[in-house]
Parts: structure tokens; C-alpha cells; sequence
């Protein structure tokens, strides 16, 4: 029978719907008026995609963290590493947002998506070596943020 700890499932989810609060702070403001005077790809997904896409991967996320948190065995390296590297890319997640929708820097933008894209293959190959669940609930994040490197990258072309 597995066992559910609750209290470590709640702080696990609460860590990746942080960061979705602070970028959502600066996104809702941001879509209605610059991002759409932006020039888009026409890959671009519609704007209501967005918030489904994200709330799913941000749950992923914390599933992840859940799953490799109560498979810690004493604090390994493997497991503070997996978690430093977990930590950071929340980090820079919530920074891009930030930079892109609230300061509006496109290409700075660009560079913090490929530093966060490194920081989630990190991650991915840390949880691995503890939780193979956890790093396959990884990589529809890590094919997001591929979509989103190719977007942002094609908005910086298309807006120079």
C-alpha cells in the first residue's frame, strides 16, 4: 500500500504555484496590452492555452518533487543536488516571466528560457537517479519550455 503524506504533497505543489503566482502577477497585465501589440509566429498558440498548459505542468512539477521527496534516503548528494537543481529552475521560471511580460526584455527573455531549459535537463537527470517517475513527470515541462525558446526566439526575430 503506498502511503500519502499530505502535508509533504501540500508544501511540494505549493513551491511550483508560487512561482505560477508571481509570473501570473506579471503576465495578466502584460497580455491585453504589449504581448498583443507583439509580432507572433504564426505557432503561436492562442492565449487561452497558456493558463491550462502551465497549471497542468506546475502540478507535474510538484508531483515530482513529492515523489523524490519521500524517496529520500538520510541527504544524500544525489537528493540535494536533484533538489538544489529542482529549486533553481523554479527560480528561473518564475525570473523569466518576470523579465519577459513584466520588464519586457524579449532577448533577455530568450537567454533566462535556455538557462531554464539546462536547469530542468539537470533536474530531470538528478530525479532520475532517484525516482524515474519523477523525471518522466518532468519532461512534458522540458518540451514546453523547448516550445516556449522557440517562440520567444521567433518574437525576438519578429519584434527587432
Amino acid at each position: 500500500m503506498i502511503k500519502l503524506h499530505l502535508g509533504k504533497l501540500a508544501l511540494s505543489l505549493l513551491g511550483p504555484f508560487l512561482a505560477a503566482a508571481v509570473g501570473s502577477f506579471f503576465t495578466f497585465s502584460a497580455i491585453p496590452t504589449w504581448y498583443q501589440a507583439l509580432q507572433k509566429p504564426s505557432l503561436t498558440p492562442p492565449n487561452f492555452v497558456f493558463g491550462p498548459a502551465w497549471t497542468i505542468l506546475y502540478f507535474l512539477m510538484g508531483l515530482a518533487f513529492y515523489d523524490v521527496w519521500v524517496k529520500r534516503v538520510g541527504k544524500s548528494a544525489n537528493w540535494l543536488g536533484a533538489v538544489t537543481f529542482f529549486l533553481l529552475q523554479l527560480l528561473v521560471n518564475a525570473f523569466w516571466t518576470i523579465i519577459f511580460f513584466g520588464m519586457h526584455d524579449i532577448g533577455i527573455g530568450l537567454v533566462l528560457l535556455h538557462i531554464l531549459w539546462f536547469l530542468i535537463f539537470l533536474t530531470i537527470i538528478a530525479f532520475w537517479r532517484i525516482s524515474k517517475i519523477a523525471a518522466i513527470l518532468l519532461l512534458p515541462y522540458l518540451a514546453w519550455v523547448t516550445y516556449a525558446a522557440l517562440l520567444n526566439g521567433m518574437i525576438l526575430f519578429l519584434n527587432r
